[in-house]
């Protein structure tokens, strides 16, 4: 048998196997999940925060992503810099003083500007427990806990 014999009857086989196995197993899982063992120090896992819970939170995504599908009640706070940050600031210390807890998110787990966001957060040093929310949109997203109505007030 030739090579592009022996290269079709290998393609035949792995499409084979691979039918197969989605066939039994079905589609990969690609849901997000939270392992609290790999948390760092400052994360937190959406499971661990109750639905009632008294938290503010803060989306780091850009004005248009916070618009069009962000959390119910949430404050934008991003690093735009045609953004207003005495803004965001003042915004956020009225709501702190009420609720002490805040929990930022971005787009996915491997977003670190919700990290820069919660670093500034702690820096105004309102006395507030400050998260990052691990998995961020993306998580409450598949957790059915985001809003169907723009955030803006």
């Amino acid at each position: 048998m030739n090579a592009g014999g022996q290269l079709g009857v290998i393609a035949a086989i792995s499409f084979i196997a691979a039918g197969g196995t989605l066939w039994i197993k079905g589609p990969p899982n690609r849901s997000f999940r939270c392992d609290s063992a790999t948390l760092k120090p400052d994360e937190i896992c959406l499971d661990a925060i109750s639905r009632g819970g008294d938290v503010v939170w803060v989306d780091a995504r850009s004005r248009a992503d916070w618009e069009k599908n962000g959390k119910a009640g949430s404050l934008l706070w991003n690093l735009d810099p045609l953004e207003n940050i005495q803004a965001f600031e003042a915004a956020l210390a009225a709501r702190i003083v009420e609720t002490p807890r805040v929990i930022v998110y971005c787009g996915d787990e491997n977003c670190g500007i919700s990290r820069q966001i919660a670093a500034c957060i702690r820096g105004l040093d309102l006395g507030a427990e400050v998260s990052v929310l691990r998995g961020g949109w993306r998580a409450l997203s598949e957790a059915d806990r985001l809003q169907r109505e723009s955030p803006r007030p």
